[in-house]
Order: C-alpha cells, then structure tokens, then sequence
C-alpha cells in the first residue's frame, strides 16, 4: 500500500511516554508486519533527540522478531556514554513487552580532516535512469538499466537506484532517518537476481524472507532533497541467508553513507 511522505516524516515524531521510552506510530503498508526501514528511520530519531549537538554516525540493529502493525513501537532509549565529539546510545524497540529491534547507535561532532572518497560506479546520471515507482519510497526514484526486481529472469547480483525527496526540511536526522528506511528495501530483491525463475515478488508466495541484521554508516553530511545514488551488491547467499551491501554517492560523487544487510530466506515447504 503506497503512503505519502508526510505519513514517513509523522512517524519519525515520537512521544516520550516515560522517562527514557518514547512510541512512534506505524507505517499504513497494507500487511501485518512493521516495515524493518521504519523501524531504523525511528531509531536514528530516537537516537538523534537523545544527543543534541550530535549526529547519528552509524547504527547496527538486530531484528529478533517481526513487529506488528496494529501495535504502536515503543523503544527505549539508554545513553551509554556522552563525550565531547562521540555518544553511544542503546534503543530497544518492543511491543507488549518483547523485544521487536535492538540497536546500538553512535554519534559523533562533524570535525575536519584527512579526506577522500571512492567514485561512484559508471553509470549514467539520473537523467540517463528509468523512472520507477517504488511504493514505499514516496519521493522520485530513478532505476539505473531498468532492472525490474520483480522480474523472475536471472541477472547479476547489482542495483543502481538515484533518488531526491526535494521540499524536506533541513533537520539533518530527518535526511539520515529517510535514507536508512529507503536502505531496507531492496537489499533482499538485489540477493535474489541471479536465481533464475525467484524474484522479490516471491516473498510470502514461495518464500519466506526477513531481515535479522541491518548495519549503516553516515560518512558525511547530505541531503536527500538532492540527488543520490544508492549503489548496491550481494557477494553470497548461503545457509539459508542472504547478504548484501551498497555505499550512497552525492550528486558531487562522494561516498556519504554505507549500508549492509544479513536477511533469511527459506523455500516455503511444498505439500508433498
């Protein structure tokens, strides 16, 4: 079910309802579960209000078990420690007691120093991408070569996406919080292309798919009502897992955030 991105943006308002624990309100997607890109772009809010003056600069969050849409997200929100440039925080997402999303978050001071960054791969512009229609990412987003994930045909293991969400205001933990819910989205799909007949669009039908580990990493400041280009690669599937990863190139070309993902992927069992 598309939503628009002012529903995105309202989710990331969170209420304290306790000392240290605050609830955030849940994505309308149209299925029982709550979206995992949901549950970071709230985690990077609860993290961000945490530690004024600083910036979310990485966060790793576990996923134990699914979490439901019916039931608002509560997290709990414990600073471990607050220096003068870097903060570690602790957010726990639950509901109805049990532990839904565990992550851990730092923060840090921008600061200057030694630079350089990596060029983004040879693609193209987004004016040389194909438009596309991503439900869950209510902004533009532009398809490098058409790839269509779901498309049941095999391809290589890879997927360019451009993206801009002009008109956002310049809270820069709103542009971190819009990046990690779009960095949770196609990860799985990217995993799949190269087995022949098996798309994303098998998820629930013939598969079974969910995430157990999301890690990113902000390099340095951005802004999403500009062009990016998130840039993504799956080296292995294995064991019953798929693993992939992707870095996010400014407009100008520069590397300014890292994202990887551990997610499940089982047959649904045949009747036999």
């Amino acid at each position: 079910m598309a939503f628009e991105r002012n529903d995105l943006v309202a989710c990331l308002d969170l209420t304290a309802v306790e000392p240290g624990v605050v609830e955030g309100a849940n994505l309308d997607i149209g299925y029982h579960r709550v979206f995992g890109g949901q549950i970071l772009a709230q985690v990077v809010s609860a993290a961000s209000a945490a530690s004024p003056g600083k910036s979310v600069k990485s966060l790793s969050v576990a996923f134990p078990r699914e979490g439901d849409t019916a039931k608002a997200m509560s997290y709990r929100v414990e600073p471990l420690h607050e220096g003068r440039t870097f903060a570690t925080t602790s957010v726990v997402g639950s509901q109805d007691g049990r532990v839904v999303a565990a992550a851990l978050v730092s923060l840090h001071v921008d600061e200057d120093g030694l630079h350089r960054s990596d060029p983004p791969p040879d693609v193209g512009g987004p004016q040389d991408a194909s438009a596309l229609d991503l439900p869950m990412l209510p902004w533009e987003v532009r398809v490098v070569g058409g790839v269509d994930l779901a498309d049941p045909a095999a391809g290589p293991p890879r997927l360019e996406l451009w993206m801009r969400a002009p008109g956002l205001t310049a809270d820069r933990s709103v542009h971190q919080a819009l990046l990690a819910h779009a960095t949770d989205l196609t990860l799985i799909g990217t995993a799949l292309r190269p087995f022949e007949g098996v798309s994303q669009a098998d998820s629930t039908v013939t598969l079974h798919t969910a995430v157990t580990s999301h890690t990113l990493w902000f390099h340095q400041p951005f802004g999403l009502d500009d062009w990016l280009l998130l840039a993504q690669h799956s080296p292995v599937v294995a064991n019953g897992r798929a693993f992939a990863r992707g870095d996010v190139f400014s407009a100008a070309g520069e590397v300014v955030a890292s994202f990887a993902q551990e997610a499940m992927i089982r047959q649904v069992a045949r009747p036999s």
